[in-house]
């Protein structure tokens, strides 16, 4: 059975259609692509996947249990992190702080616990700080650890945000345009890490705008186009389709 599981997704924003009767699915230890135009509704998908919209109709399965309708903090402890495609940073919080954020989906201590100062807890925290250290580790920004993270580049306040979405080990990672704002060597940097992130286990699913990366790393590509799904192949199937060439070309249809 899949991972994720997508039936009949749809959104309305007033008049806009923004999702319209999608549905596809995602196999375990797969990297699958979200791509189209702009205006597609590929941001909104994750939107709706990652709980911080409600679709209208439709049902998203993950791990074989429903989640459309739960908020974002219980489909994160479910197993699903993601990054968002503008950079979500605390600010006046060093880097280790922002990640220890994401990881805080896997504490039992609640607000009484720790105002009780209780030993567990405290063992929970020291745990918390070693897993985000070890997320930070992964991505080679340990050494960023106590920098204010709004002060880092652009390229390392990506690689924060990234740390703090694997610092909750997900079973399912969402990444929104992570290669947009970098250049080629960045880019390729990233297609290698997600390979990586996916041979950790972790199922990867990518809005990407970059089709020579998505093509690169992709075992399969869903094909967005004002809202509706247009295809939904293997990347060489996906690029020879005369649907998807229309829509990214404006030619005639073959």
């Amino acid at each position: 059975m899949a991972l994720l599981e997508v039936n009949n997704l749809s959104k309305r924003f007033g008049g806009l259609q923004a999702v319209k009767d999608v549905s596809f699915s995602v196999e375990r230890g797969m990297i699958k692509a979200v791509i189209g135009p702009n205006g597609a509704g590929k941001t909104t998908l994750f939107n709706l996947l990652s709980g911080f919209a409600e679709p209208d109709t439709g049902e998203v399965r993950f791990r074989d249990a429903w989640i459309h309708g739960r908020g974002p903090h219980q489909i994160a402890a479910s197993g699903i992190s993601r990054t968002f495609q503008h950079i979500r940073l605390f600010s006046h919080m060093t880097a280790l702080e922002n990640v220890t954020v994401g990881r805080h989906v896997r504490s039992r201590a609640g607000f009484v616990a720790g105002m009780l100062s209780l030993p567990w807890t405290h063992r929970e925290e020291r745990e918390i700080r070693e897993k985000s250290l070890n997320a930070m580790e992964f991505l080679g920004i340990a050494h960023l650890a106590h920098d204010e993270a709004t002060s880092l580049s652009y390229g390392q306040q990506r690689a924060v945000e990234l740390s703090r979405a694997l610092a909750a080990e997900p079973e399912m990672l969402l990444l929104d345009e992570p290669a947009a704002g970098l250049n080629m060597r960045e880019t390729a940097d990233l297609a290698n890490l997600i390979v990586r992130i996916r041979d950790r286990g972790i199922t990867v699913l990518i809005v990407e705008h970059d089709m020579s990366l998505v093509m690169k790393i992709s075992d399969e590509v869903v094909v967005l186009s004002y809202g509706e799904k247009i295809a939904d192949e293997k990347p060489l199937a996906v690029q020879k389709d005369p649907q998807v060439i229309s829509v990214y070309l404006g030619e005639d249809e073959c």
